[in-house]
């Protein structure tokens, strides 16, 4: 048999190589998920912001069962909780979103790298090996993750205190219009998901401003005080040409959620507007943590 011979059957006869991950490869992300999981929510920190979460709309509740404001007295919402518990949820996510939930977000997100990178833990996590752009993979889904708990733990316990206190009945619409409870709490699942991915746009921030110290108390104080200058720029009539435009303007778009004649392509406009937002961040936070320096 020829070389030539002998080199083409020597290439036939060799194994085709594998592409697969190994296994322990595959389920590596999700276990990092899991143990980013526990760790949020073991902290003794974060267990106090939800309790403080849980607490708003009781208040809201406990205040309204005591002083029943009659029709056209109080804010929005708080005349109609009285007819209907289901009231109380949305009267719980308008009060929480301006300060509370930014603040609990901020605390999470803004803790998450620069909390890892001033403990001095960043650099061990990176010779797991965990790759850079899957650690922060990991840690925007752990955030997102909180975000939608912290969301969740306002709206059941609206659902619950305002179904104790008031009852859940056929739900009369902010245009008037009556449906049923069933279609009420269809909508309160709406509303609860535009508000996670309006808050998501923070979290995203907040992630963002991890990556640039290593402490986490002013990556946390940035954060809120993000959400703050856009509301303070939203508040100036002066700039209403950017107002569309600011982080903050359409946390409370879900009242289009609360009529009879939902605008579906402002709420999908919005919510791209915050996704958006999102994306930047994400995009500037893995450019940061991919050239970061953490050996020091």
């Amino acid at each position: 048999m020829s070389s030539a011979e002998m080199s083409t059957a020597e290439v036939t006869v060799l194994p085709r190589p594998s592409f697969a991950p190994p296994r322990t490869q595959r389920g590596a992300f999700w276990r990092l998920y899991r143990s980013e999981m526990r760790l949020l929510l073991r902290r003794r920190r974060n267990i106090a912001l939800l309790a403080v979460l849980a607490i708003v709309p009781l208040l809201i509740g406990v205040a309204v069962k005591i002083s029943t404001p009659r029709n056209g007295e109080g804010p929005a919402f708080l005349g109609q909780i009285t007819g209907n518990g289901l009231f109380l949820v949305f009267t719980a996510l308008t009060v929480a979103l301006p300060l509370f939930l930014p603040l609990v977000i901020g605390v999470v997100a803004g803790d998450s790298i620069a909390g890892e990178a001033g403990n001095g833990t960043l650099r061990y996590l990176l010779t797991v090996p965990v790759t850079r752009t899957r650690l922060l993979a990991v840690k925007t889904l752990g955030v997102a993750s909180f975000t939608a708990l912290a969301v969740l733990t306002v709206a059941l316990v609206g659902l619950v205190v305002g179904g104790v206190l008031f009852g859940l009945h056929a739900f009369t619409l902010l245009s008037g219009d009556t449906v049923s409870a069933a279609s009420g709490l269809v909508r309160a699942v709406f509303v609860a998901a535009y508000v996670v991915i309006a808050l998501f746009a923070l979290a995203a921030g907040g992630l963002f401003i991890s990556t640039l110290t290593e402490n986490a108390i002013a990556a946390m104080a940035t954060t809120i005080g993000l959400a703050v200058f856009s509301a303070l720029l939203d508040a100036v009539p002066q700039l209403d040409r950017i107002h569309g435009a600011l982080l903050t303007d359409h946390w409370l778009g879900f009242g289009e959620l609360l009529r009879s004649n939902v605008d579906a392509a402002a709420l999908i406009r919005w919510s791209l507007l915050h996704l958006g937002y999102a994306a930047v961040f994400l995009s500037l936070a893995w450019a940061r943590l991919s050239t970061k320096d953490i050996t020091s």
